[in-house]
């Protein structure tokens, strides 16, 4: 059973940087990822990565937020740079992985709150 651990979530001033990190346990991944909901949205994708280290973003983080893993730490890493007020959120780390059929597993979520 895979287990994920969020840290590094928190406050910052508006185009400041953040590093979240989600360290899994108990089995291996081939994608791990991040999604964030703000209140009274809906859950969204921010940021993926595969066991081949290809990346795929959310158009509204592309090019300020850098995802990384560490596959010897079954570790992802999300860099979060020039960070804005509408990237305040709860972000969930995300894992996928394959065992006759694809299992999803969720972090419990770390707050992010960027103050303007």
């Amino acid at each position: 059973q895979l287990q994920l651990a969020e840290s590094g979530g928190g406050w910052v001033q508006a185009g400041g940087s953040l590093r979240l990190s989600c360290a899994a346990s108990g089995s291996t991944f081939t994608y791990g990822g991040w999604y964030r909901q703000a209140p009274g949205k809906q859950r969204e994708m921010v940021a993926d990565i595969n066991s081949g280290g290809s990346t795929n973003y959310a158009d509204s983080v592309k090019g300020r937020f850098t995802i990384s893993r560490d596959k010897a730490k079954n570790t992802v890493f999300l860099q979060m740079n020039s960070l804005k007020p509408e990237d305040t959120a709860v972000y969930f780390c995300h894992a996928r992985a394959w065992s006759g059929a694809w299992i999803y597993y969720w972090g419990q979520g770390t707050q992010v709150t960027v103050s303007s």
